[in-house]
């Protein structure tokens, strides 16, 4: 069968199957908090008295800059290099953010066993919140410490090996350590498949009572790189009585703000999210620039408030400079920059989308 045709079949059939999957999960990981997108949480809170929330920008680039070592886990200097991990936050906070991720992009066990520290997701992913949380703690205003949860770097079946009900158990294991930490919500990110982000959902529940926000990146032609549109996200993330939605990461700006318009159109009633790229990846010799500048993300809020987005950072290639440019456009102490805009790239239809590994945030 032709690989694009086995992705399509597959893929609508792996869709249908996890619903029923989803409801026998909660006979292993307990009962899943019904929908309720009116619940009020902190994002809620600090929403009705600010209007808008920054969230921070990348953490790989910032964390190379502190010195990670290539190749290395990121998730390593929570134990090792609390140092790096400390200044990453406070260049953050100090850039005006709202919102800070914790250093657990790649902190379950399938992506901490490429460095031997699977035995240790709970201690990394709680030092990692209880680090987050001294920073903010320090700070002259409320700060929400987000606990970050990537994907596992795995398929799920039948496209790959992984289980359903494994995946869910790695991420709980994620979950318990970053609540344990101190988080104030877990943030699910850049995730490609609905059925693995459902996972990472239930997984959570079943060990956190926290509020959950799930981005999605889309990549490969206006949608993910599993196919997903913003559409689809929207609607099923929304019945999983998670607190916000949205897209990070991406391939242009473009395409990420028509995704997040999709999501907000099929779920009105939940928290949207947008946390794009700066721009487009260029390579300059040996070193890879993004396009947009702190001017262009600033102008790209602007865009998202002005479209009814309520929580809006910066993904890969922001650094504290560019949440500072987008704090002073939320605020109005700057001017909207004058750039131009990108267009979104033409969508493909779910037989042509590709498959491929992920990129780790930042």
């Amino acid at each position: 069968m032709h690989q694009a045709k086995f992705f399509a079949e597959s893929f609508a059939t792996k869709s249908r199957k996890y619903r029923q999957l989803a409801i026998c999960r909660l006979v292993t990981f307990g009962p899943m908090a019904a929908p309720d997108h009116a619940s009020r949480t902190i994002l809620h809170e600090l929403l009705a008295d600010r209007g808008t929330l920054v969230i921070d920008g990348a953490t790989g680039t910032e964390l190379f800059a502190r010195g990670l070592e290539a190749g290395d886990a990121p998730e390593r200097m929570n134990l090792e290099r609390q140092d790096a991990v400390f200044g990453l936050h406070q260049a953050y906070v100090d850039a005006g953010s709202d919102i800070i991720l914790t250093n657990t992009f790649g902190g379950c066990a399938y992506r901490l066993m490429l460095h031997g520290l699977q035995d240790q997701v709970v201690e990394i992913n709680r030092e990692a919140a209880r680090l987050a949380r001294i920073i903010v703690d320090a700070a002259d205003k409320r700060i929400v410490v987000a606990g970050s949860i990537g994907p596992t770097g795995e398929l799920l079946v039948p496209l790959g090996t992984l289980q359903p009900d494994d995946a869910a158990s790695a991420f709980a294991d994620q979950a318990q350590g970053l609540t344990e930490g101190g988080a104030d919500v877990l943030w699910i990110e850049t995730m490609s498949s609905l059925e693995e982000a459902e996972a990472a959902v239930l997984g959570a529940q079943s060990r956190s009572s926290l509020p959950i926000c799930v981005t999605l990146s889309f990549d490969t032609a206006g949608r993910t790189m599993m196919g997903v549109t913003g559409t689809e996200a929207g609607k099923r993330l929304a019945d999983l009585g998670v607190a916000a939605i949205g897209a990070n990461c991406g391939n242009n700006l473009a395409d990420t703000e028509a995704a997040v318009a999709e999501i907000k159109a099929a779920a009105p009633h939940v928290l949207i999210i947008s946390k794009a790229n700066a721009g487009v990846p260029q390579w300059h010799g040996t070193e890879l620039v993004y396009s947009g500048t702190p001017d262009v993300m600033a102008a790209h809020a602007h865009r998202m408030r002005e479209a009814g987005i309520s929580i809006i950072g910066g993904c890969c290639g922001n650094t504290p400079d560019h949440i500072r440019a987008i704090r002073g456009v939320i605020d109005g102490t700057i001017e909207v920059p004058e750039v131009d805009l990108e267009l979104p790239t033409a969508r493909v239809e779910p037989g042509n989308a590709r498959g491929g590994r992920r990129r780790r945030r930042g």
